[in-house]
């Protein structure tokens, strides 16, 4: 159920127009935007505006532990989701959001996605293997709750995170599947959306997204991150190939990276790149190590940029597809700026 081309064409320029000044603070409320025609067809058929934001939460995501070789412990900890879990209690966001138990089967789309030897090798691991499924089930249970249109919009605590898992048979950067990458071409699969964007802005490229789809014309990917940073693949120079050329975009920030450093980056760079594309999904891989004080990060990014980003996220989302957004947890290990960060990412996303 695609927009026409008239529709499709205001729709791209109002988006491109709309979009200006996300670095600035003047960002227009989500009552502003508009859209012609809702892009997107669904196997459901159509469906009215969908209210409320989910949040994807198991206790079984605790159980996952990792160890090094040498006996230790790296910042991938259980610790992450608890401390958040006890953020958002405290502000009441538990209550205030729906919650949503990870209920999808995620084998078959594991398995359509990955290796069978991947699988394989990752489903030998006692514990960590069936966590791991479970934290593509959570991405695909939010996709359910909001394509379905139970939700507007979701937030899935899960982990282990995602956005590096390849098909090595191991694990890569504490990540074992793509989280994100099933949940999009879940979207597609399951319920017929036809475009869908995937907005990464963990401190660290996401790339196994990109390699995921980088000749893939029906998903835009766009990974804000320190080049230089693990795994060192995220070349701006990589932008697509085939049909995918320039639907892979790559931007580096440098160590020390602002607030206005990133949503300039938004402006100049991801905003057109939205309009020109239209989706009919939006996935946010959310990676809260890019913010100040992380371990593993040097950017100096606020709390207010994740409300930021997550505003225009949504705006993007209300414009071109009934406000579709589903965000997952990837990286971010300072407890307590991960959890304040998350909360004001879910505070943002309740605002609709």
């Amino acid at each position: 159920m695609r927009a026409t081309s008239e529709f499709a064409t205001t729709r791209r320029r109002f988006v491109r127009e709309a979009a200006l000044g996300v670095a600035g603070l003047g960002l227009l409320p989500a009552s502003a935007w508009s859209c012609s025609s809702q892009g997107g067809a669904s196997q459901g058929g159509a469906r009215g505006r969908a209210t409320g934001t989910g949040l994807v939460w198991d206790d079984r995501y605790l159980d996952h532990v990792l160890i090094r070789a040498d006996g230790g412990r790296p910042p991938e900890i259980p610790e992450r989701l608890v401390r958040i879990r006890e953020e958002l209690v405290a502000r009441g966001l538990d209550e205030a959001t729906v919650a949503l138990a990870p209920e999808a089967e995620p084998r078959l789309h594991i398995e359509a996605h990955h290796t069978p030897e991947h699988v394989a090798s990752i489903r030998e691991l006692e514990v960590t293997g069936p966590v791991a499924e479970l934290a593509v089930s959570g991405a695909l249970t939010g996709i359910d709750a909001v394509a379905t249109g139970q939700v507007l919009n979701a937030f899935c605590a899960v982990r282990p995170p995602g956005h590096h898992a390849n098909n090595t048979g191991a694990e890569e950067g504490f990540c074992y599947y793509s989280n994100a990458g099933v949940a999009a071409r879940y979207a597609q699969q399951a319920y017929g959306f036809e475009r869908v964007l995937v907005i990464d802005w963990d401190y660290h490229h996401g790339n196994a997204t990109q390699n995921a789809f980088y000749d893939d014309p029906t998903v835009l990917f766009f990974s804000a991150h320190d080049w230089a940073a693990y795994p060192q693949t995220g070349d701006p120079a990589l932008t697509g190939e085939g049909e995918g050329s320039g639907l892979n975009i790559n931007v580096h920030l440098d160590c020390g990276a602002t607030d206005d450093d990133m949503l300039r980056r938004w402006d100049d760079t991801l905003s057109p790149a939205v309009a020109a594309f239209d989706p009919d999904f939006v996935i946010v891989s959310a990676g809260f190590d890019s913010r100040m004080d992380d371990l593993l990060g040097c950017f100096a990014l606020t709390d207010d940029a994740f409300r930021r980003m997550t505003r225009v996220a949504m705006d993007y989302a209300d414009a071109c597809c009934e406000g579709r957004l589903v965000s997952m947890l990837e990286g971010g290990y300072n407890l307590d700026g991960t959890a304040l960060a998350t909360a004001a990412h879910i505070e943002t996303l309740l605002e609709d």
